[in-house]
């Protein structure tokens, strides 16, 4: 995270696989985290990982709030809410009219899938 700045971290226990830089929700309990892969949007995303593979049962540390670099997953233009894909990389929120979703904050930079950039977390909830 060299020139980030992370408000908030805090470390909860991976309930799967999560790799590095990638947006989360709860899990199983309230100390557990798992991707926030292809979350509804009811469900309630609430950081990104830092710069570290995890496995099953291993510590993780989330940044709950302020910039993190994030993986993205798709076209997003900078200053667009994101939210997660099927594999927890950010993505652009676009709900349909009279749609709520669930987003993890707002896209720093203008990236395409596979591109790694800052983002502002602040987790919320949109209304298209």
């Amino acid at each position: 995270m060299a020139g980030l700045s992370a408000t908030s971290i805090k470390t909860y226990v991976a309930g799967a696989a999560i790799p590095k830089r990638r947006i989360v929700k709860f899990g199983a309990s309230d100390v557990q985290v798992i991707l926030g892969a292809g979350a509804a949007a009811t469900e309630f995303l609430i950081g990104v990982t830092t710069e570290i593979d995890v496995a099953t049962g291993e510590p993780v540390d989330v940044i709950r709030d302020g910039m993190a670099d994030v993986e993205y997953g798709g076209t997003v233009t900078r200053g667009q809410p994101i939210t997660s894909d099927a594999t927890g990389r950010a993505v652009a929120a676009a709900p349909a009219a009279g749609v709520n979703n669930r987003i993890m904050g707002f896209a720093e930079v203008s990236a395409v899938v596979g591109d790694v950039g800052p983002a502002f977390i602040n987790p919320g909830l949109i209304q298209g």
